[in-house]
């Protein structure tokens, strides 16, 4: 329900604050007064349509804002999570502001929206009702779920099944078109895919086989460099005939200083020196030996390592930078194969289980429909009965189902219905959308509404002046429906009836005030006395009798009355 609204420069309000309950408030007062730039107010924080014509003259912008509550297990909390705005304190606060530029800022909470996720909010907000309005009830496009929603538990449980067996459906009917459509560029895909597997699996390539196969290309590329070198070494440590080695002359050292080491620690420490250099020497020639007999020139091996290193070239140009890479890759596409190579096999099995869903599909559906239809019936009965206390009962109200076509599937089930209405007799029965705007059409969206309030989720309907036109019985019988509907969602009109505003809960009244040069709109909750002033006026007009006070005193008896007896 609408807490607390904030208008501040717009139209010729420049700056009104009114705080709002449950049940039936009405709005009052002479025509022009501001009334319905209150509702447009309520509307623009719906998502309405804005323009810079809202903005009072002289003003930059107009700021309107309202507080909200709404049912825990509502449809705009849900709404809002989906959202992600916040709503811990259980309030929702919606700000816009209109620039005369033309800029809308609307916010939510205080994050900021555009205007149609506000209007999407707003639709479970609020339902605005005027002689002009193209409302829900007058959307062909909602006649159905307003239909399902007064099926009650019985009808959402075949609908439920029916939607979930409908994800599934759809689910597989969208693989199996996939499948269809880009059935060539999947066999493309197979083929790449197998192709890749086989070259990187028949290459058997190891880690880090690169480094070691070009070491061993560098080797024997440079064959006689390193044999030269390693030849020349071992004869330097182990000397010829004709020339001592070192090996040997690092020898005769070590045994030369043995003989003097007791006479003094430094020629031990020297002799030390010398036995470690010559082990180390004797180490290296053994070494140096051992590579000179390795050394051979292999030119096949070379051929050999060459083709494979050319091998590892092409994968890294193909499926990765390092074998690591290219071994990686080979793992995810050896996955991907195998899924695929899966599904060829279950081709047969989608066929056979999409064939299945469909057929369960028409089954549930065909039950869904059948309900809806039992429903309609029903429907057609309480709005019949609805109008008879409206003074409509020769009206005729259909639910019309349109002919579905025998396999097209909608996630809302196979029916699309409207609602058709026959205002008088021997005129031809039309699309409720199709009616024009009067005193029927308002009785039969009272009608309506008054079966729909409870299920309908909305939480505030405003009515803008639809009982016009009407009076007497007609009027009274208006006022009541409307006093009813109050009983289930906040309900705020605007009314020049009095047997209307005499229904109310409360009672507000707007007047405006010439201040200096200026028009503006201010509002006035009455109480008792003032009340009943303001209904007199609206009997009598201008001048207020005592005939008038007395039948506005009897008008609010007879609401108490009708109120007391529910």
């Amino acid at each position: 329900m609408l807490q607390e609204l904030s208008i501040k420069n717009f139209a010729i309000i420049a700056s009104l604050d009114v705080e709002f309950e449950n049940g039936m408030t009405v709005l009052t007062g002479e025509t022009g007064a501001g009334k319905s730039i209150i509702i447009d107010a309520v509307g623009l924080l719906a998502g309405g349509r804005g323009s810079q014509h809202f903005v009072r003259t002289g003003a930059d912008k107009c700021v309107l804002q309202g507080a909200f509550v709404f049912p825990d297990n509502g449809e705009t909390y849900q709404l809002l999570d989906d959202l992600g705005i916040d709503h811990e304190d259980g309030s929702v606060i919606i700000q816009r502001e209109i620039y005369r530029s033309g800029r809308n800022i609307c916010r939510v909470n205080g994050m900021m929206v555009n205007t149609s996720t506000l209007k999407q909010l707003g639709e479970t907000i609020v339902d605005i009702h005027g002689q002009n309005e193209h409302q829900e009830l007058m959307q062909p496009d909602k006649h159905l779920r307003l239909l399902d929603e007064f099926g009650g538990q019985a009808l959402l449980t075949l609908k439920t099944a029916y939607q979930t067996t409908y994800k599934t459906y759809q689910r597989l009917h969208r693989s199996m078109v996939d499948r269809n459509t880009h059935q060539k560029e999947w066999a493309q895909r197979l083929d790449m895919l197998r192709f890749q597997v086989k070259e990187i699996e028949s290459a058997s390539l190891q880690p880090d086989e690169e480094a070691g196969l070009v070491q061993q290309r560098d080797r024997l590329v440079n064959y006689q460099k390193i044999n030269t070198a390693l030849q020349e070494s071992f004869q330097a440590l182990n000397g010829n005939e004709e020339v001592t080695g070192a090996l040997d002359l690092s020898g005769q050292a070590m045994n030369a200083l043995s003989e003097i080491v007791d006479l003094d620690p430094e020629f031990k420490q020297l002799s030390e020196a010398l036995q470690t250099a010559y082990y180390a020497l004797q180490d290296a020639s053994g070494e140096l030996s051992k590579q000179v007999d390795l050394v051979e020139w292999d030119e096949n091996k070379l051929d050999a390592i060459e083709q494979r290193l050319d091998v590892i070239h092409q994968l890294k140009r193909k499926y990765g930078d390092s074998e690591a890479q290219i071994l990686a890759y080979l793992k995810k596409i050896t996955r991907e194969l195998a899924d695929m190579e899966a599904a060829e096999i279950d081709e047969g099995d989608l066929d056979s289980e999409l064939a299945e869903q469909e057929q369960q599909l028409q089954t549930q559906g065909a039950a869904l429909s059948e309900k809806r239809h039992e429903v309609a019936a029903a429907l057609e009965v309480a709005v019949k009965r609805e109008l008879g206390d409206l003074y409509m009962a020769k009206t005729v109200f259909q639910v019309r189902f349109k002919e579905p076509h025998e396999t097209t599937y909608f996630a809302t089930g196979m029916d699309d219905v409207e609602f058709y209405i026959q205002p008088n007799p021997g005129e031809e029965i039309r699309p409720l959308a199709k009616i024009a705007s009067g005193g029927e059409l308002s009785r039969l969206m009272l009608a309506l509404k008054t079966i729909f309030s409870k299920s309908q989720g909305v939480t505030s309907i405003i009515f803008d002046e639809v009982d016009t036109g009407v009076s007497g019985r007609v009027a009274q019988a208006i006022a009541e429906k409307i006093s009813g509907i109050a009983q289930n969602s906040q309900v705020l009109c605007i009314t020049h009836l009095p047997q209307v505003a005499a229904m109310s809960d409360h009672h507000y009244f707007i007047a405006k005030q010439v201040t200096g040069d200026r028009t503006e709109t201010h509002i006035k909750r009455l109480g008792t006395d003032t009340r009943i002033q303001e209904l007199a006026r609206m009997s009598a007009g201008t001048t207020v009798t005592d005939l008038a006070l007395d039948h506005a005193k009897e008008l609010l008896e007879l609401a108490d009355q009708v109120k007391g007896k529910r």
